[in-house]
């Protein structure tokens, strides 16, 4: 018999490519796909998975309804969780900070209560159908705060998150650790830094550039540009996900890192410099002319960057794209996307 596991938020960016990757790796799960379908989930972006697929089912449903949670894990004897599901858009938080505690610190704590008390008899008390089942909490890098011009986020870096967003990502992390401290839950989490790749939503940095661009109209770039992110290709960050979820130890974090520093000067330049040769403009000039610096977002972090060493020499993760191969990768799923 398949043992379940129940897939938080798998239609958004992250999730939508982690379970095509699970579903084809492991025949011997049952993936139940947890996802209210915000403005970030959208079931296209599971399209390649076959309507009637043995091994998957989707349910449309918000993480904070405890009643919907605890008649999953009932229907479907629930032995996994891998939580995706969170609001993620730093500028939805500065204007809408409520949406972000409610489902980032409500949602988590549901979640992993409801885990809890259908896995354990007490705390540190397992029952015995049940001993190896694992709470996977998905989080971020941005919870660290900012870097200056030196130095990685490694999992002992102190918390400092500086928006409403890694504020709210910081508090379940705390949730999820207290959870392995005071009952004894088999806990993982994972912290990544900015992911790239196909299925993105269209309002994020590098979908915004190439969506702009294509349409010919001036491509926003925050304040002076300089601003440095560690990118991450987003296929790369699901196997590590599949690697700690699986051999990560109970208790420990690991931080996930593409070792891809760039700022975002960089990125807007490279990706115009692809389009100039994969899509040239009718007039010949090049997409450049569309950059347009506009005013920096309120707390906008200067640099992230993080230390991947123990993902990969405890686990051996090793990330199989650099950013020159996944920008490419990256550029061509949605020049068809967009065509």
């Amino acid at each position: 018999m398949k043992s379940s596991i129940l897939i938080t938020g798998g239609a958004g960016f992250i999730g939508a490519n982690f379970v095509p990757y699970f579903l084809e790796k492991y025949h011997d799960y049952q993936l139940i796909n947890l996802d209210k379908l915000t403005y970030a989930g959208d079931l296209v972006n599971l399209s390649e998975i076959e309507v009637n697929h043995l091994s998957y089912t989707f349910i449309e449903g918000d993480i904070c309804n405890r009643v919907l949670v605890e008649e999953l894990f009932n229907q479907y004897d629930i032995k996994g969780v891998i939580h995706f599901a969170a609001e993620s858009h730093v500028d939805n938080s500065i204007t809408g900070p409520e949406a972000f505690i409610q489902t980032n610190v409500n949602g988590t704590f549901t979640l992993i209560d409801v885990a809890r008390k259908y896995w354990m008899n007490a705390p540190f008390d397992y029952k015995e159908e049940y001993k190896n089942c694992r709470f996977h909490h998905i989080s971020t890098d941005e919870v660290y705060g900012t870097l200056g011009e030196t130095g990685l986020f490694t999992e002992e870096t102190p918390y400092a998150p500086n928006s409403p967003y890694s504020a709210s990502k910081a508090s379940s992390d705390m949730i999820v650790r207290s959870y392995f401290h005071t009952y004894g839950m088999n806990v993982v989490t994972t912290n990544c830094s900015n992911n790239y790749g196909p299925k993105q939503h269209k309002e994020k940095l590098i979908p915004t550039i190439i969506r702009k661009a294509l349409a010919s109209e001036p491509i926003p770039i925050y304040g002076d540009g300089k601003n440095i992110r560690d990118w991450l290709y987003v296929l790369d960050h699901c196997k590590g996900i599949d690697l700690v979820y699986h051999k990560g130890k109970e208790g420990e974090t690991y931080n996930i890192g593409g070792r891809n520093e760039r700022d975002n000067l960089y990125i807007v330049d490279k990706i115009c410099t692809l389009l100039d040769i994969k899509h040239p403009l009718k007039d010949s000039t090049s997409y450049k002319e569309l950059i347009t610096f506009v005013n920096d977002r309120p707390g906008h972090d200067q640099r992230y960057a993080i230390d991947a060493t123990k993902l990969e020499s405890e686990l051996g993760w090793k990330a199989d794209e650099d950013f020159e191969s996944g920008i490419v990768k990256t550029v061509n799923w949605y020049l068809e996307e967009y065509r």
